[in-house]
């Protein structure tokens, strides 16, 4: 028989201090509300308390995507969590965050895809599912994006929040996971990037985001209309077979094209954008627990996830819900 990857619960949690495109132009940022939102879709994202991290906040979304999913922690065979943001170098946010579950024997490590992470992280544990490895398996998208921006540069600080999402994966005789597909292409490495400041060449870097938005923007949209034509083909699908669009809630402007290639109306993509910002591999599984929770997605559709991020790296997953 068979063995798919389903959905079978999602979680999603928000810091509760919000800062507005208002409060950041007031603080002395040359920018204003409507040149955010003209340019990004932004109006405002969530920020993380000086006591949360990756982990802490991944334990908030984890408790609610297992509940959903009605499994208890210990019965997970594998954890995967991907951020940008860890807690630490090492030991991993994983593992930290299997701690605070309470879990002591399964597998547990992180994935570094920056805004693409949470889909490369649902593509290996849907490998390990498909494989017979792991019958139950808990991905996280943690992000701390805040912490890792200068707040004087325009270019970079409007656009980041933090949050956590996660999805509790099962296995399944009937598909769930359609397909995956991840690709990267490091000849862009530095136009998205963020400086180690332990590496003694590179010492004299400040540890902020560095980023060529105009360049990052073009071979975004890109790529992105190149991984849905993937998408559909490997599926044998069309436009309109697609139910939702849960893009990475990078930027309005490519999520449109994005949709546009689709056919997509935007009615028919979830949004979480405006209120959020980008949350990196948070936005997609935030996103889709929003969408889950207020009824928009339900069981038996199909939707497309996809993002892309520094690397570059990029990804999709087809999944019917």
């Amino acid at each position: 028989m068979s063995l798919y990857a389903r959905i079978a619960g999602t979680g999603g949690y928000l810091p509760e201090k919000v800062l507005t495109n208002q409060q950041i132009a007031d603080s002395g940022v040359d920018t204003s509300d409507e040149w955010i939102m003209e340019r990004t879709g932004i109006r405002q994202r969530c920020i993380a308390a000086e006591d949360e991290t990756a982990s802490s906040m991944g334990e908030q979304a984890a408790q609610q995507a297992l509940a959903a999913a009605n499994i208890a922690p210990e019965d997970l065979d594998l954890i995967i969590v991907a951020t940008s943001a860890p807690d630490r170098i090492f030991p991993s946010t994983a593992c930290l965050l299997q701690q605070r579950l309470g879990v002591r024997r399964c597998a547990a490590f992180d994935v570094q895809a920056a805004c693409s992470g949470f889909v490369y992280a649902l593509s290996i544990a849907d490998q390990y599912i498909r494989a017979g490895g792991a019958q139950r398996v808990l991905v996280v998208g943690s992000e701390i994006n805040s912490r890792l921006v200068d707040w004087t540069d325009r270019g970079t600080c409007i656009l980041f929040g933090d949050g956590a999402g996660a999805m509790v994966l099962e296995a399944s005789s009937a598909p769930g996971l359609l397909s995956t597909h991840i690709h990267s292409d490091g000849q862009f490495a530095d136009l998205l990037y963020l400086p180690n400041p332990i590496n003694g060449k590179n010492g004299c870097e400040l540890p902020h985001i560095q980023m060529q938005g105009n360049e990052v923007f073009k071979v975004a949209v890109n790529t992105l209309g190149q991984i849905v034509d993937e998408t559909l083909a490997a599926n044998n699908l069309d436009q309109a077979d697609i139910d939702w669009l849960v893009p990475h809630q990078a930027n309005i402007r490519i999520i449109a094209a994005t949709a546009r290639k689709l056919k997509m109306p935007m009615e028919r993509v979830v949004l979480t954008i405006e209120k959020q910002g980008n949350t990196s591999s948070a936005s997609i599984p935030l996103a889709f627990n929003e969408a889950v929770r207020d009824g928009r997605i339900q069981r038996g559709q199909t939707v497309l996830l996809e993002a892309f991020g520094s690397g570059f790296a990029w990804g999709s997953a087809l999944v019917r819900y």
